[in-house]
């Protein structure tokens, strides 16, 4: 079962993270800040309330007139505090009240069954002081999350640049442009773990590169020294008295030559050493000469003529291998159907196999034994091999689901042929859609 996932990018969880972090240090931080300076308030506060209480005693003790709003054995006197004055101590008390800014206390004893007491509300000075405060604790707290949350985008889309970059080149090292280098490619001055990504990346091409032209050249060379025996073999079976015998061998030996002379393209197109030798043609026309030429049977539709530069030799062998496959492993009849630079070859048979559509062709992959039961797998190879000597694009999909109703294989030309030096014209990962 598929598992739901969330994709996000690196610039946002890094934005997020820093701003969660930022909030939880600013909250934390604001509650001591704020607890610190309350306490320290009501710490002068009760300083205060006792030297004033501590003159107001003296007074009294003089003209025994209670001056200053203090009270003398005061009913609402704490309990707290009256304890110590029965231990004939002088205190300080803080009184919690329903309007939330504190009640001050001071009480002094001033005989043995006398207490001198003063008691005034929290300064509303005090109590503005800390509203100031917690408000400028608040902006500050909002100004380092939204500080921190650009700071991230900030720091997160530099990163995220530098992985979309290294994805891109890797995709086109996957496409097949082996001169890419990712770490060309990221770029920047600060070194990072996407560096060490991209060296990597890099490294593994290289080491992909180095075995797939090592084996390209084992191939090359194994085909080309058979070449000879090959040959030798098919002129001895021509001077075989005539028979079935003769034929049976005649007609091996010339498959052979044939799988021979197709590994030969398909290691000279894996080279990429092939160059197009570029012609102005009418597609349409050309095409219905070349079909006519291979199968007269085959009907040809040209619903926009077009005139295109490219190679005649390496588009004649392109057709040349979809007819033949779609005669093969296809089922008739068999349309070929061109539309200003895109040709589509139409055949009635069991459809590709799903590897095929999937991965494209590939070399001794025949495919399910419907369709591609027989022959080396070479056919469509050489020419999607061709295709992208020709800077086109070849692709493959079936009428219906399941492969009912028969397979389309459909040449894209472009609107730029390749250049004598051998680039070719960028030709995007998604291109029109498949008609």
């Amino acid at each position: 079962m598929k598992r739901l996932a969330l994709r996000t990018g690196v610039r946002w969880k890094i934005s997020i993270a820093i701003a969660v972090v930022g909030a939880l240090v600013a909250m934390a931080l604001s509650l001591v800040v704020h607890n610190a300076a309350r306490v320290s308030m009501l710490d002068n506060a009760r300083e205060v309330q006792l030297e004033r209480l501590l003159l107001a005693e003296r007074i009294y003790e003089s003209t025994k007139e209670p001056k200053f709003g203090t009270k003398v054995n005061d009913p609402a006197l704490p309990h707290d505090l009256m304890r110590k004055m029965k231990q004939g101590r002088r205190a300080t008390y803080l009184q919690e009240t329903a309007h939330g800014a504190p009640d001050v206390w001071a009480a002094v004893p001033v005989g043995s069954d006398t207490v001198l007491s003063l008691h005034n509300p929290f300064a509303d000075r005090s109590t503005a002081i800390m509203k100031d405060l917690d408000r400028a604790l608040i902006i500050g707290s909002v100004s380092v999350v939204f500080g921190g949350c650009a700071l991230g985008v900030l720091i997160g889309g530099q990163l995220s640049r530098r992985l979309r970059r290294a994805a891109a080149a890797a995709g086109r090292v996957a496409q097949g442009n082996t001169e890419v280098r990712v770490g060309e490619a990221v770029g920047g001055v600060v070194r990072d773990e996407t560096d060490d990504l991209a060296r990597a990346v890099d490294a593994l091409t290289d080491a992909l590169n180095e075995r797939i032209e090592a084996e390209r050249r084992v191939t090359a060379d194994i085909a080309h020294e058979l070449r000879t025996p090959v040959t030798g073999l098919l002129t001895a079976a021509e001077l075989l008295p005539p028979g079935r015998p003769t034929e049976l061998v005649q007609d091996r030996a010339r498959a052979m030559r044939t799988l021979v002379e197709e590994v030969l393209e398909v290691a000279r197109l894996d080279s990429a050493s092939e160059r197009a030798e570029l012609q102005e043609l009418s597609l349409g026309e050309f095409v219905a000469r070349r079909v006519a030429a291979l199968d007269p049977e085959i009907t040809v539709h040209v619903v926009h003529e077009s005139w295109v530069n490219t190679d005649p030799r390496r588009l004649e062998r392109i057709l040349g291998n979809l007819l033949a496959n779609a005669a093969k492993h296809g089922g008739t009849p068999i349309e070929v159907t061109v539309e200003g630079r895109v040709v589509r070859v139409r055949d009635h048979g069991p459809g590709f196999p799903e590897a095929l559509l999937r991965e494209g062709p590939s070399r001794f992959r025949t495919g399910a034994s419907d369709r591609a039961g027989h022959g080396h797998g070479l056919g469509l190879t050489i020419a999607a091999g061709q295709a992208r000597v020709l800077g086109a694009r070849l692709t493959f999909r079936n009428v219906a689901p399941h492969g009912t109703g028969g397979a389309i294989a459909v040449l894209w030309l472009p609107e730029q042929a390749p250049t004598a030096t051998g680039t070719f014209p960028v030709i995007p990962g998604q291109g029109p859609g498949t008609p």
